[in-house]
């Protein structure tokens, strides 16, 4: 039972440094990209925001 335990243990550290190494080179957009974005993203026709 304590081989399950130490064994997932060690499972789930590789995991995250096999995810860590495999995000480290991703691009992130640019800050001028995301501003943009989001000014697109908060216009008001979201059909969630009607008034009643």
């Amino acid at each position: 039972m304590v081989w399950l335990i130490i064994l997932l243990a060690v499972g789930i550290i590789v995991g995250n440094l096999l995810l860590v190494k495999h995000t480290a080179n991703m691009k992130m957009p640019s800050l001028p990209q995301q501003q943009q974005r989001q000014s697109h993203d908060d216009s008001d026709d979201d059909p969630w925001r009607d008034d009643d």
